[in-house]
């Protein structure tokens, strides 16, 4: 787990050492225990060293920050390469495998010089090429340089866990883990995009696709690569090297997917527990979190250390202390909490804003945040989270209401009802909210707009600038229509590949800001494709309930109580009642001279839907602290709408 970045000046010129300085600068945080650079200059070979002052006359230049996880003697610094010089290596992340696979490449002739994976994954490029992107099971962003070939290679994991950034400047590319490290460079202006832009302040929507909220970076797209020649420089295409097949089924009776869904996961949890350094794990008291936190008693039994890192709170409907304690002393752990206030929120956002780079949905970004600073605090590096198991196992609320789009879809109309009329009766659902949004899934996209408006969620409100939009040539986001007899199954993997990205970015940034690397052992691709690959009834069962076959494949692991659960928390904030709280702090910043130079916002809007919540005539939503958050984030950034 590590920071990464590079450059190339196609025209050779020189890459001055205060540029690859304020690169470094920037990634820091990944990387505290050590750094190095590789130049390549017209008139020397490869050079390698740790101060990029030495580097003589570069136009090309990779450096890297090591966070020591495995191996941590000086055998696994890097950049890395090849006993022949042909192959570099810079690399963020971990590839679990990595003994599987050395033992392969060592059958193959290749001897290994170190203890790390980093080695590994050089040589299975050596050996296999980019086909060695599907042989590895874990996260990363890497980048290969091929001294003989000329080229420059990049890739990102399967799910995008790790961050991989790059922009295109006359004569120049650059890319780095984040985009902060990119905006260091003069050639990369703060222009935002305006559609992203929109996409954020309705629907919290960031990551998607390759844009990204500046309109001069862009992000590989998970599952992707690039190729960039070195002498014959051209706009680099995103290649996708793996994709999730909603084809494929698998004919199994429900005991005998549970069986092997058990079996799959221990699995994951096993290769997600070798590290040289403590690990620990997120708890928050749910279903996937728990599951993992047992899975590594189970499986390491009285040998392993374990100290699990939770969020409370004082409010009754978002604090799971109970179910945390119940988990943390069936599992014999130490157990660590933290229990952030309003306004110490106030103190912390500006870090927590530099280090999101890009703005965030909730306060319950906020949350994870002190949890990994606690995990820091404790001396942990490593930790362990359930990120993905509620895509993958439909564990929304909403997921139901895809599922009976599918019954409705395929005729079954009998079990639709049923189904409708049992999950009702769970914590925070209803007949006619589960009626509204089965039926989001089902309408035509023409009718999409007339439908959101009549449920008081129109796609342009009072609060946006209509005019300036039309402006900026900005479409109202339409949600992609669902056009498979199986809504849910298909539903989830959209969500794996793109709203779990958001996530994602929250969990690398607040836990690398703390020099920690979280694991999320829910995503490999062999248990995502065998989740997706079963009936939608094994997911979500006939009266509603989530998470159904993984419920019971943990059975004897997890404790029953966790397991019947039917409520559902998470990292959640009391978010209503601290912008309450916070009001007057809240007021100054939609009121601001930042909120009114926005050409997006209309701000006496803002400021009466603002008050409308807090007295109780509108329902509070994430919307203002979408609000909030992009107007402080603005300010920080030094954002430009032009």
């Amino acid at each position: 787990m590590c920071g990464i970045a590079g450059i190339v000046q196609f025209n050779r010129r020189k890459i001055e050492s205060q540029t690859l300085a304020s690169l470094n600068f920037t990634l820091r945080d990944r990387g505290p225990d050590d750094l190095g650079f590789l130049g390549w200059s017209n008139t020397t070979s490869i050079q390698l060293t740790r101060n990029p002052q030495k580097l003589q006359n570069p136009w090309l230049a990779l450096i890297h920050r090591r966070l020591s996880i495995l191996d941590l003697s000086p055998s696994g610094w890097q950049p890395m390469g090849t006993p022949d010089g042909q192959y570099y290596i810079i690399f963020n992340g971990e590839i679990y495998n990595y003994l599987e696979l050395q033992t392969k490449l060592q059958a193959l002739g290749h001897r290994f010089y170190s203890q790390s994976d980093t080695e590994v994954l050089l040589k299975a490029y050596a050996q296999w090429g980019k086909q060695a992107l599907t042989r590895l099971v874990g996260m990363f962003a890497f980048a290969i340089l091929d001294t003989q070939k000329r080229q420059l290679f990049l890739a990102r994991d399967f799910f995008g866990i790790k961050p991989l950034y790059y922009t295109c400047f006359p004569d120049g590319f650059a890319f780095a883990s984040e985009i902060k490290a990119l905006l260091t460079l003069p050639q990369v202006n703060r222009q935002l995009h305006p559609q992203l832009l929109y996409n954020y302040l309705r629907y919290g929507q960031i990551d998607h696709g390759s844009q990204t909220l500046f309109a001069d970076i862009k992000q590989i797209p998970p599952a992707h690569y690039l190729e960039i020649p070195l002498d014959d420089p051209q706009l680099p295409t995103p290649i996708r090297y793996w994709q999730i097949d909603l084809n494929q089924r698998l004919d199994l009776s429900y005991e005998t997917a549970t069986n092997q869904l058990r079996d799959l996961f221990l699995e994951n949890i096993s290769l997600h527990l070798r590290s040289d350094v403590p690990v620990g794990a997120a708890l928050s008291g749910g279903i996937d979190s728990s599951s993992i936190v047992m899975s590594m008693r189970h499986l390491q039994g009285s040998n392993l250390q374990l100290h699990t890192f939770s969020h409370i709170t004082n409010d009754p409907a978002t604090n799971e202390e109970p179910w945390i304690d119940l988990v943390g002393k069936s599992a014999q752990a130490t157990i660590h909490k933290s229990q952030p206030q309003p306004e110490e929120l106030i103190g912390d956002l500006e870090h927590l804003i530099q280090i999101q780079d890009q703005p965030f949905g909730s306060t319950s970004i906020y949350a994870q945040y002190r949890v990994f600073r606690l995990a820091q605090q404790t001396g942990i590096k490593v930790m362990l989270d359930g990120q993905g198991a509620d895509e993958l196992l439909g564990g929304y609320r909403p997921y139901i209401a895809a599922r009976l789009a599918s019954l409705i879809r395929q005729g079954k109309l009998q079990r639709a009802y049923q189904l409708w009329h049992k999950a009702a009766q769970l914590p925070d659902t209803s007949l006619s909210q589960l009626l509204i949004r089965t039926g989001g899934f089902l309408i035509p996209s023409n009718w999409e707009a007339p439908a959101r408006k009549l449920v008081g969620k129109e796609q342009i409100p009072p609060w946006f600038n209509r005019k300036w939009l039309n402006q900026q040539g900005i479409t109202p986001q339409l949600f992609p229509r669902r056009t498979s007899p199986e809504v849910l199954r298909e539903t989830l993997a959209q969500d794996v590949q793109n709203s779990l990205l958001s996530l994602l970015r929250y969990e690398d940034r607040n836990s690398m800001a703390h020099s920690i690397e979280s694991r999320v052992p829910f995503l490999t691709p062999s248990l995502v494709t065998f989740l997706l690959s079963l009936p939608e009834e094994f997911l979500i069962a006939p009266d509603g309930t989530s998470k159904a076959i993984f419920r019971q494949a943990m059975r004897g692991i997890v404790p029953d109580l966790i397991l019947d659960r039917q409520d559902k928390i998470g990292f959640a904030t009391p978010e209503k009642n601290w912008l309450q709280t916070l009001y007057p702090w809240v007021s100054t910043i939609l009121s601001s001279e930042t909120a009114l130079e926005i050409p997006a916002f209309q701000t006496t809007a803002m400021q009466q839907e603002f008050e409308q919540v807090l007295a109780g005539r509108k329902p509070f939503t994430f919307q203002i602290w979408r609000w909030v958050n992009f107007i402080c984030w603005v300010e920080q950034f030094s954002t430009s709408f032009n």
